[in-house]
């Protein structure tokens, strides 16, 4: 007995890119035949799932009487799941309690109708006003340490229209599309943002015929060591911790600092080009003020030392052993502990800190004074 595939009328069936088949040619065996439809994404594939699998059988080189079965169906593709972003554990649980609400408000049971000629007027508890389209935080008190209330959510959220319903739903828009409800649009946390992949850089020299960089070899790779000031380099973006890839087209792995510094000083004044990777040994940390104005850390020397329990710092899995290079985006690498406080005091209730690993930031500032550090590193405030 052998199987004839009938699609679109005629006889064929698909192999491994092979063509049709006449009656006179070598048929599949069944097994074959069910391994090529599961396993080929060919457009003849895609001809079989759409319609009915016509079989008939041929016996003695004859076909007898045609049926049609539904047995081999194509497998689905697996299902993707979305998975949301969250700059803070703050936000990813007052997302959860605002999505929770709005399926509530999805799932309410609807007003029963009202019999012809009668008139029911509504009581005034079952009224919707018009405040309830947003989540109301304000019966979670101090939830985890904040002092949330509609209104500040209300101002990082979009209305979006849901079934009969209107519902306020997170805005994606921000850093990496994040979900945002409670760090909002808070300019700290762009200005600290890690970007991935690589940028170019066109620098020139200043008077004195410098790009204000200093370097440091670290496991084959260039990395900037300091960032001076007022200089080129701290105009055109770069920071402190950023690798160079390249400079002037000429590939940066395996060099030494002595020729990364000759690289720079042999180029052109008016033109040097560098590829950059932003910050490969720094994370971020973003983090929220309790009602005190603590985010629940310790530091000293710019190393963290200690957190305190429940705090927002070790919520959002900052650690300790690691050094602070960055408060929103600004560089406090040799500042002193006060001046860090200053900062930090300052800063408004979203914060977000770039650390460094202690054994890696140790070794990035070898042999640098920390008055070198305090006075010649560029603290500015990056724009944005």
């Amino acid at each position: 007995m052998q199987l004839l595939v009938v699609v679109d009328g005629e006889p064929r069936w698909t192999a491994s890119g092979q063509g049709s088949c006449d009656r006179y040619g070598a048929w599949p065996t069944t097994s074959t035949l069910i391994d090529v439809f599961l396993t080929t994404r060919k457009p003849a594939v895609t001809s079989l799932s759409r319609s009915p699998l016509q079989v008939q059988r041929r016996r003695h080189g004859e076909p007898s009487r045609a049926e049609t079965t539904d047995c081999l169906e194509p497998i689905p593709p697996p299902r993707r799941y979305s998975m949301s972003l969250y700059p803070s554990l703050e936000d990813l649980k007052v997302d959860k309690v605002i999505k929770a609400q709005a399926q509530f408000a999805q799932t309410a049971a609807p007003m029963p109708a009202i019999a012809e000629g009668t008139y029911q007027p509504q009581p005034a508890a079952t009224m919707m006003p018009s405040s309830s389209l947003y989540p109301n935080l304000e019966e979670l008190g101090d939830y985890m340490g904040l002092a949330l209330n509609s209104d500040e959510v209300q101002k990082n959220l979009a209305l979006v229209p849901v079934a009969d319903n209107q519902v306020a739903l997170p805005s994606l828009s921000g850093v990496g599309g994040m979900i945002r409800p409670v760090t909002g649009a808070d300019i700290g946390i762009r200005r600290a943002e890690i970007r991935p992949g690589l940028r170019e850089i066109i620098l020139c020299k200043d008077q004195d015929g410098k790009v204000g960089l200093r370097l440091r070899a670290i496991d084959n790779g260039v990395f900037i060591q300091l960032v001076q000031a007022n200089s080129p380099s701290a105009l055109a973006g770069l920071r402190f911790g950023d690798q160079v890839l390249q400079i002037n087209g000429q590939n940066c792995a395996g060099w030494s600092v002595d020729k990364a510094h000759k690289a720079l000083k042999a180029a052109a004044e008016t033109r040097i080009e560098l590829v950059v990777r932003d910050r490969p040994f720094q994370r971020t940390v973003t983090m929220h003020k309790d009602s005190s104005g603590h985010v629940g850390f310790i530091y000293k020397s710019g190393k963290i030392t200690s957190l305190v329990k429940d705090g927002s710092a070790a919520r959002n899995g900052l650690l300790t052993e690691h050094y602070i290079c960055e408060i929103n985006g600004q560089n406090v690498i040799g500042l002193k502990d006060s001046q860090i406080k200053d900062i930090l005091s300052t800063s408004p209730t979203a914060m977000t800190i770039t650390i460094m690993p202690k054994f890696v930031y140790e070794h990035m500032i070898k042999r640098m004074s920390s008055g070198l550090l305090r006075s010649a590193m560029d603290h500015s405030v990056p724009e944005v």
